[in-house]
């Protein structure tokens, strides 16, 4: 019989000797995904320092256009100003600390908090602070200005004052998510996942395919993920025969990496689908128009992990974001982002529900699978087993969390 895990919640000064305890090659212990204090410590030292793709910028086109993003116990107000630029401001007033933002989008100059009436403009500087003395400085209290970066149509965002360099993951996404036209993209659908579980139990299904064959049989169909590797490699040479007929050399690159640089970390792949599926759609049939340079399908797939918390799965016609967001110790949110081409019509270019039917059943799925984890961990008497050797993408997330929350 298994013995139970009788650990203790660890106290601050008692974290470092959790992670020392962790055995290597195997999955987290039961208070990674449980203590109220792994989890502040999750935000310091992983949400807080790594950057973070919150959305695709087709959702704030013009100017003054904005959107409130919900993340963790922050709220991140998401702005383009009358020059076009893209802003990131805490919804957090400077005076008393009310909500300065009250609608989660539409279209403002200014926003006026609704307690005592300052007004910010929505670069988050302070325009107007009623009847404060003379002395007062409005430009030493605007809104709070996170770090922004945009990059092939996504905006990134980072909490830290000086933020991870982020050009390795800016040259990456030129070469993967540039080749598919994600700049002149647009969203066509968005879709959200509340779960019963801690954030690092939705990546790590994420990041590991092991479990595509019992548990997505519509996903395996079209995708060889989880074929042997000697199947694999012939296939993705195939791939990268047809992909270089096109003219075209779609990037790939592995930079998953600890913080201890100063460098963000990311890892972009490609892989083959099966002969003769064109895309990621229930039967392989081509979904909307063709992106980017892509004249042809390639039968290929790339895909980009970066940041630890945003993924990214590009198609010849369509893109997929996926956003990982704690929101507790015990649960957290995905958000799934279809994009097309920025000129592409609904029900005139791409049918809705065959655009959204693989990637919803899928989720659908994960969701389900997930949570039966988040209760099986909860037991005192989870023991956690070894990493397959189908898992080796998780092993390796695992490893780099581990390092993460020993940087202080």
């Amino acid at each position: 019989m298994l013995a139970p895990d009788i650990t203790t919640p660890p106290t601050t000064d008692r974290l470092d000797q959790l992670v020392a305890a962790h055995t290597p090659g195997h999955g987290l212990a039961r208070p990674f995904y449980l203590d109220p204090e792994i989890y502040e410590r999750d935000l310091q030292r992983v949400f807080f320092r790594h950057w973070h793709c919150v959305a695709h910028e087709s959702v704030i086109p013009n100017a003054n256009d904005f959107e409130v993003f919900r993340m963790a116990s922050e709220q991140v107000i998401v702005t383009r100003g009358a020059d076009g630029q893209v802003h990131a401001i805490l919804n957090v007033c400077r005076h008393r600390g009310a909500e300065v933002c009250t609608k989660d989008k539409g279209n403002a100059r200014v926003f006026v908090c609704p307690y005592h009436a300052w007004t910010y403009g929505n670069d988050g500087a302070l325009k107007a602070a009623r009847l404060m003395p003379k002395e007062f400085k409005r430009e030493d209290h605007g809104l709070k200005r996170l770090q922004v970066r945009v990059v092939e149509g996504l905006i990134f965002i980072s909490f830290a004052e000086n933020p991870l360099d982020f050009s390795e993951v800016e040259n990456l996404l030129h070469a993967t998510c540039g080749q598919y036209g994600w700049a002149s993209a647009k969203v066509a659908h968005r879709q959200s996942y509340l779960l019963d579980a801690n954030w690092k139990l939705a990546v790590e299904n994420y990041v590991e395919c092991y479990h595509c064959g019992p548990a997505h049989p519509e996903y395996s169909q079209t995708h060889a993920l989880e074929q042997p590797l000697p199947m694999i490699e012939a296939l993705n040479a195939a791939m990268e025969e047809r992909t270089c007929a096109l003219g075209i050399e779609v990037g790939s690159g592995d930079h998953w990496q600890t913080s201890e640089n100063g460098r963000e970390t990311i890892h972009a792949f490609r892989y083959a689908l099966y002969d003769g599926v064109k895309t990621g759609s229930q039967d392989g049939s081509p979904l909307a128009p063709l992106m980017g340079r892509f004249s042809e399908y390639d039968g290929g797939v790339t895909s980009v992990h970066l940041g630890g918390t945003s993924f990214l799965v590009c198609y010849p016609d369509h893109g997929m974001i996926y956003r990982f967001i704690p929101k507790g110790p015990e649960s957290c949110e995905m958000e799934l982002i279809w994009l097309v081409d920025g000129k592409a019509e609904q029900g005139v270019d791409y049918d809705f529900d065959k655009l959204t039917w693989l990637w919803t059943v899928t989720t659908d799925e994960d969701k389900a699978i997930i949570e039966h984890t988040s209760r099986g961990v909860r037991s005192h008497f989870f023991v956690p087993g070894p990493i397959a050797p189908m898992e080796q993408n998780e092993l390796r997330y695992i490893n780099w969390y581990l390092d993460e929350i020993s940087r202080p």
